[in-house]
C-alpha cells in the first residue's frame, strides 16, 4: 500500500504540475462558476498549483525511496492538496473532486499501512 500511496503522489504532483502550467499558459481554459470564498485570478492558481504539484511529487520520490519522515510529509502535502483542491472546485469541479478522492486514499495508505517501505 505504500508503493501505491508514493505512486499516487507522484501522479498526483504530476497532474497538479501540468493544472498549473495550463493555467499559466492559457488563462481563460478555466471559467468560474459560482463565487466562492477563495477566489483568486487563474494566474494565481497556476503558480499554487505548479509549485503544488511538485511538492507533492517530490514527496512521492522520497517515499518510493523509503525515508521514514517522508510519509509524514506525504500526508502532509496530501493534506494541503485535498483542500487547495476543495478551494479550486469552482474552476473545475470534476477534476478538483477526483484529485480529493486520491488524496485521501493517500492519505489512508500512508496512515495505515506506512511501515511497508522503510529504509
Amino acid at each position: 500500500m505504500t508503493l501505491f500511496a508514493a505512486t499516487m503522489l507522484i501522479v498526483i504532483g504530476f497532474f497538479q504540475a501540468m493544472q498549473g502550467l495550463v493555467a499559466l499558459l492559457n488563462d481563460t481554459f478555466f471559467v468560474a462558476g459560482q463565487k466562492w470564498v477563495f477566489e483568486f485570478d487563474v494566474t494565481t492558481w497556476g503558480w499554487i498549483h505548479l509549485i503544488l504539484g511538485i511538492a507533492v511529487a517530490a514527496a512521492g520520490v522520497f517515499v518510493l525511496v523509503g525515508q521514514v519522515w517522508a510519509r509524514a510529509v506525504g500526508v502532509l502535502v496530501a493534506t494541503f492538496s485535498a483542500v487547495v483542491n476543495f478551494a479550486w472546485l469552482p474552476y473545475y469541479p470534476v477534476w478538483g473532486s477526483i484529485l480529493i478522492a486520491l488524496d485521501v486514499l493517500v492519505i489512508w495508505a500512508l496512515t495505515i499501512h506506512g511501515r511497508d517501505v522503510t529504509s
